[in-house]
């Protein structure tokens, strides 16, 4: 479980972000949700999964370079790491809504996605951005909670024993914190104001009644759900926005 997180660490902060930007309609339908509702549709998915045959990932035909930008490669490894994640996604909801995944697809949006991603990771890097060692620190032991762990040194002794030197790990994490300073410059201030909460719960509410649902629960019940959603979708615009102009005028190429 932590070296499936561990690989998908650079790639979550660009993907995730990009989606969320283009979530729209998406995005507030998951707002509708009560809070255990996400985690009874994955118990859902993953009944559903015994009872039919799972698609299994077409990587047949990847090249060993995927893509190029600005002279740095994305290699086939990289892509076929991002793209198990993502699959393995892309195959629940299928199996929910009874449709194909389209691979073919899925195989293009990752392969943007890891463009979009060196991009930021380059301009973290031009822009000199300096990670403090107390700032690893927290970062590491907010990892070790969030798998269990009771210790950063729990956290980098299981990633070991699963392959991946501690000197990556810092390395990957120490990308990854810049690109969220990157992001969080270009972002600016992305605190929701109540006029934006409130609009967000009755676009949800009108929702769920327009779906027949259980009713939401109140406002401020589910107004920290509310903020986080805003937030992301303001970062998630900002990191478009920002990788579009990158790309202006990067040399890239994809082979997919």
């Amino acid at each position: 479980m932590i070296k499936k997180w561990f690989l998908g660490l650079s790639l979550g902060v660009s993907v995730s972000l990009l989606a969320a930007c283009g979530g729209g309609d998406e995005a507030t339908e998951n707002t509708n949700e009560e809070p255990n509702t996400q985690e009874e549709a994955a118990a859902g998915a993953e009944e559903g999964a015994e009872q039919r045959e799972m698609p299994e990932p077409d990587l047949s035909g990847v090249p060993d370079i995927v893509a190029e930008v600005n002279g740095q490669e994305v290699t086939k490894e990289e892509f076929e790491t991002a793209y198990a994640g993502q699959f393995q996604q892309a195959a629940m909801q299928a199996q929910m809504s009874g449709q194909e995944v389209d691979q073919n697809q899925l195989k293009e949006q990752i392969a943007e996605s890891l463009v979009g991603q060196e991009l930021l990771i380059q301009e973290a890097g031009n822009r000199g951005y300096n990670v403090s060692e107390d700032e690893m620190d927290k970062r590491l032991t907010d990892l070790a909670a969030q798998n269990g762990l009771e210790s950063k040194e729990q956290f980098l002794t299981a990633l070991e024993e699963q392959g991946i030197p501690e000197e990556e790990v810092m390395s990957q994490l120490e990308t990854q914190v810049k690109v969220n300073q990157l992001i969080a410059e270009e972002a600016g201030s992305v605190e929701p104001t109540e006029e934006e909460l409130q609009a967000l719960y009755e676009q949800a509410k009108a929702q769920q009644e327009q779906m027949g649902g259980e009713e939401l629960p109140a406002f401020e019940e589910l107004k920290p759900q509310l903020e986080e959603q805003i937030k992301m979708q303001k970062e998630g615009e900002a990191t478009q926005a920002l990788v579009a102009k990158l790309r202006e005028n990067a040399d890239v190429a994809v082979h997919i």
